[in-house]
C-alpha cells in the first residue's frame, strides 16, 4: 500500500491533469473545434491553471449539512478506488503475489457507492440526493453484468491471480502450451507470442464478454451516455452539486481514477495485459525482442509500456464514447442492464462453463 500511495498517487494526479487536456482536444476535434489555445502551448497549461484554481477556491460547506459526512464523502469515494491500484500487476517481474487479487478488485471498488450515498444525503440537497438514488441504482445494475464478464475469463483461467492470467496471455507462459481455443491439437499459440495469446483472440467469446465489460465499466464511471448520476442539464451535478474547491477535485480525481483503473483491468483480463502484441515470426523474434529478460530491467520497461500504451488507448475510446452518443433515459439505462446485458453475460458463462468441462 506504501508502493501504490508513493507512486501511483502522483501518477493519478499527472495522469488526470493530461487526460483532462486530452478530453477537451478530443472533444473539440470531434465537434470541428481548437480546444484550449491560449494557456501554455497549444493550451497544455489550461489544466494546470484549472487546478491551481480549485486549489485556492473556498472550501463551502452548506449551513445545513452534515458537517463531517459531508467533509469525509469525498476521501470514502476516492481511497477505494486508490486501493484498486496496489494489486495491478505492471510487468512480468511485478509480483503482487495476492492470489485473490481479482475478487480484491471487486469488492473493494464496489465500496465508492457508500461515499456518493453519504456525499448525497450529507449535502442535504434535494438535487443531491437525487443524484444519489441514481448513482445507487446504476452501480448496482451494472456491477451485475460487469462481474459476470470477468467470471468467463476467471472460468477459462482457472484463475483469480490477475499476475497468472496476464502470463497466460504471452509468451512467458508458466504453462508453455497454449493451444488457440484450448483445444489441444491446434496451433501452440504460446510459442509465437503476439497478440494470438490474447484472451478475446485466443477465446473469441471472451470479446463479446468485454464489450460487456467495456459498456458496464463507463456506467461504473459515469461516463456519458451514462452519466445521469451528474446530469448537469437535470440535477446541477448530482450528489456533488454543493462541493466546491478541492473537495470537488478529489471527487473528479475519483472519477478519472476509476476510468484507468477499470481500463487497466480490461486490458489485464481481455487484450494481454503487459505482454507484447508483436508475435515471433520465424527467426525474426519479434516478441522476445519486445518483451525483454526475465531478470532484467528491460521486463520491466517493457511490461509498463505496453500496459500504460493499451490502457491510454481504452481510455481514449471512452472519451470517444463519450463525446459520440447522447445521454440515456434513467429507464433506458435499467433497461440495457437487466434485459440486456445481464442475460447475454449468463449465456456467456455458461458457455466458458461447457467449453472448460469439455475440454478437461
Amino acid at each position: 500500500m506504501l508502493t501504490t500511495l508513493v507512486f501511483i498517487l502522483p501518477f493519478l494526479v499527472f495522469y488526470t491533469i493530461m487526460v483532462v487536456y486530452a478530453e477537451r482536444k478530443i472533444s473539440a476535434f470531434i465537434q470541428d473545434r481548437l480546444g484550449p489555445m491560449e494557456v501554455g502551448y497549444y493550451g497544455l497549461l489550461q489544466t494546470v491553471a484549472d487546478l491551481a484554481k480549485l486549489l485556492q477556491k473556498e472550501d463551502l460547506v452548506p449551513a445545513t449539512a452534515n458537517r463531517f459526512l459531508f467533509k469525509a464523502a469525498p476521501v470514502i469515494i476516492f481511497v477505494p478506488i486508490f486501493s484498486g491500484f496496489s494489486v495491478l500487476p505492471l510487468s512480468a517481474g511485478w509480483s503482487v503475489g495476492f492470489s485473490s487479487a481479482l475478487f480484491f478488485l471487486l469488492a473493494i471498488i464496489s465500496l465508492d457507492v457508500i461515499g456518493i450515498v453519504i456525499a448525497g444525503w450529507a449535502s442535504n440537497n434535494k438535487y443531491s440526493m437525487l443524484g444519489t438514488m441514481r448513482s445507487v441504482a446504476q452501480i448496482i445494475s451494472y456491477e451485475v453484468p460487469l462481474s459476470i464478464s470477468i467470471l468467463c475469463v476467471c472460468i477459462l483461467a482457472q484463475s483469480l491471480d490477475l499476475q497468472e492470467i496476464s502470463f497466460q496471455q504471452g509468451i512467458l507462459s508458466n504453462n508453455t502450451v497454449v493451444p488457440l481455443l484450448g483445444i489441444k491439437g491446434l496451433p501452440d499459440v504460446a510459442a509465437a507470442g503476439g497478440m494470438l495469446t490474447w484472451n478475446v483472440f485466443r477465446m473469441p467469446v471472451l470479446f463479446v464478454a468485454w464489450i460487456i465489460f467495456f459498456i458496464a465499466s463507463l456506467a461504473e464511471s459515469n461516463r456519458a451516455p451514462f452519466d445521469l448520476p451528474e446530469a448537469e442539464s437535470e440535477l446541477v451535478a448530482g450528489y456533488q452539486t454543493e462541493y466546491s474547491g478541492f473537495r470537488w477535485a478529489v471527487i473528479m480525481l475519483a472519477e478519472y481514477a476509476m476510468m484507468l483503473l477499470v481500463s487497466f483491468v480490461g486490458v489485464i483480463l481481455f487484450w494481454g495485459s503487459w505482454n507484447t502484441p508483436l508475435p515471433n515470426i520465424g527467426a525474426v523474434r519479434l516478441a522476445d525482442w519486445t518483451t525483454g529478460q526475465p531478470g532484467s530491467i528491460s521486463i520491466h520497461l517493457w511490461g509498463i509500456f505496453w500496459l500504460v500504451l493499451k490502457t491510454c488507448i481504452m481510455v481514449a475510446l471512452q472519451i470517444w464514447v463519450r463525446w459520440t452518443y447522447p445521454r440515456v433515459r434513467i429507464d433506458q439505462l435499467t433497461s440495457l442492464s437487466w434485459k440486456f446485458l445481464t442475460p447475454i453475460a449468463f449465456i456467456l458463462l455458461m458457455i466458458c462453463a461447457l467449453w472448460k468441462l469439455w475440454l478437461l
